[in-house]
């Protein structure tokens, strides 16, 4: 399946990117030892690949029934971030540390928004008639969801969810105008809460008016040296492992900017090849949607689809100037327990649907 094959291609890549991109972070910050975020990569890759494998042979009813518990959960999950298992990274207040090992609760909070939205939109998606039976209860809890990341000031995960949300909309088959109000209004709000940040606005302001010498060592910095590392890899890059932006100049090699290490090592050829990759599993997911006559599966691989592919985009154009910094990994790819095992649980929810599909026209013929 080209799902199942793209998706192992992406995640086996990215440990090849992250042992690269990672090294010397590593070093200096597990003293001395090289492979220690890789290995730690590894074996969560080791550890959800089959996970993904499992889940896939489960039936479509399960996840329909446990929807409304998933969501629960992933809120619950979402919450300990502000008791005193939270912390802040990067300025967000969006992870939690439980005997000695850290997680993204908002990852797996996207995945339970997903197919608790499959559910609730899929019992009503002929009767979108209004704007109550349209909202209710889909755009509420949603809010919750999101809002409780805003709170944690991850604006680069909301935008995501936000995302997921209105392509939810979109495929359980809301009215396109009513949509483009639902987005009109989002917008707007994006924009009012990122300008209530100085960090944030002075992104947005980098972004719309280019970098300012007095700007260079502060909201310039990681941009800056992103497109260094870009142009430095011309069309064949400087051969892999040769990067000179992972040492110490590029600010979050291995997980945001991971991107502009694929460009410099291996060029616009290699480059190419992932957004290639990506756009491969686009069409997949797309065959998938187009395929299901079951408005939950059509729904849940919409937004699997909005997800894992549109963020991969979101993150590329982040790279490329062509959006403020968001903070947002690239999927499969990026180092990242929590976001690696969230996504590639995601991927085996796609293909059970796919498999449950299959059957069902099996025992039909």
């Amino acid at each position: 399946m080209i799902v199942l094959g793209t998706t192992v291609f992406l995640v086996l890549f990215g440990l090849v990117m992250v042992l690269s991109s990672s090294s010397i972070v590593s070093s200096q910050s597990n003293d001395g030892d090289f492979f220690a975020i890789f290995l730690r990569q590894g074996l969560y890759a080791l550890v959800a690949i089959p996970i993904m494998l499992s889940i896939a042979r489960l039936p479509a009813r399960f996840w329909r029934r446990w929807a409304r518990v998933a969501v629960m959960l992933g809120l619950g999950l979402q919450l300990l971030v502000f008791t005193g298992l939270g912390y802040d990274y990067g300025g967000n207040q969006n992870w939690i540390s439980i005997g000695g090992f850290t997680a993204q609760p908002s990852e797996f909070l996207k995945l339970a928004l997903i197919v608790w939205l499959g559910t609730v939109l899929a019992d009503r998606a002929d009767a979108f008639t209004d704007w109550t039976s349209l909202v209710v209860p889909a755009v509420p809890v949603s809010l919750v969801a999101i809002g409780m990341v805003l709170l944690g000031q991850d604006l680069g995960t909301a935008s995501i969810m936000i995302a997921i949300v209105l392509g939810a909309l979109f495929y359980a088959g809301a009215p396109l105008r009513r949509l483009a109000a639902m987005a009109g209004v989002v917008a707007v709000g994006g924009v009012l809460f990122a300008l209530s940040s100085s960090s944030r606005s002075s992104r947005i302001d980098v972004w719309l008016n280019g970098c300012r010498p007095e700007d260079y060592e502060g909201s310039c910095w990681q941009v800056v040296h992103g497109t260094w590392a870009l142009g430095s890899g011309g069309v064949f890059g400087v051969g892999l492992g040769n990067s000179a932006a992972k040492w110490s100049w590029l600010p979050h090699a291995e997980s945001d900017f991971i991107f502009a290490v694929i460009g410099e090592e291996l060029g616009l050829i290699g480059a190419s090849v992932v957004l290639l990759l990506f756009v491969v599993l686009a069409i997949g997911l797309v065959r998938l949607i187009r395929s299901h006559r079951d408005p939950f599966s059509r729904i849940v691989t919409g937004g699997v689809l909005i997800w894992i592919v549109g963020q991969a985009f979101v993150n590329v154009a982040v790279v490329l100037g062509l959006l403020p910094v968001l903070g947002v990994p690239l999927p499969l790819i990026s180092v990242g327990g929590s976001a690696l095992i969230a996504s590639l649980l995601a991927i085996g929810v796609v293909l059970s649907l796919a498999r449950s599909a299959e059957a069902r026209e099996a025992r039909a013929a």
